[in-house]
């Protein structure tokens, strides 16, 4: 079969990269995120935009979100190269959507869907191993070593409250963007809070249907 192209949607703690992660193997596909087309792209010409600097690079030296159109331009870039993708983290709002919808015609639209209550319990639980960058869970998964368990910090956007606000700005801007997908034929809604292993039974299962493999 030709390479799908996939699409996959939820809330922060969903566990979309390990799903990610998942179908590049399984498809051999592109992992595309918007994080990481902006840094691949980041000396791209812009300055036929009409935007402040003339490359993304200069808005993020600056600290400065870059302007929705560079974003959505970078994002056609990396998906017109790409053989078949699952796109991550993009996009975030209605605006985003339409240009998405101008772009490319989706395969598979796949939304990962768990409850605030445990969404809320993943990131407040999650602990950073900051000599290697490992991530744990205080409840689900500490390391054995004392001294590495001793060293774990809490990211900063992992705190109660920088989790409720980043759940907030997900129901606010990206949750409208899956409901305007729910009557569409490639749209699967997946239960994410089953074990990992599980979660990506039904994933498979989803392309694989939806592609006719």
């Amino acid at each position: 079969m030709t390479a799908p192209k996939i699409l996959i949607m939820g809330p922060p703690g969903a566990g979309k990269g390990t799903q990610c992660s998942n179908i590049v193997d399984a498809y051999d596909v592109e992992h595309i995120t918007t994080g990481d087309a902006l840094r691949s792209n980041k000396q791209m010409d812009i300055s036929d935009m009409d935007t402040e600097y003339d490359t993304p690079a200069e808005y993020m030296d600056a600290g400065d979100l870059v302007p929705d159109q560079v974003v959505n331009a970078i994002v056609e870039k990396a998906l017109n190269d790409a053989d078949g993708f699952v796109l991550d983290g993009y996009p975030r709002n209605p605006e985003q959507n339409e240009e998405l919808d101008s772009m490319t015609d989706l395969d598979v639209v796949l939304s990962v869907s768990v409850g605030n209550e445990e969404l809320l319990d993943r990131l407040t639980g999650r602990r950073v191993d900051p000599e290697t960058g490992d991530n744990y869970h205080v409840k689900y998964d500490m390391p054995d070593d004392e001294e590495v368990r001793e060293r774990l910090i809490q990211r900063e956007d992992d705190t109660q409250e920088a989790a409720e606000n980043r759940l907030d700005v997900f129901d606010e801007n990206t949750k409208p963007v899956i409901e305007s997908y729910h009557d569409q034929s490639e749209f699967v809604e997946i239960d994410g809070e089953q074990s990992p292993d599980d979660v990506w039974t039904d994933i498979k299962q989803a392309i694989d249907e939806q592609t006719d493999a």
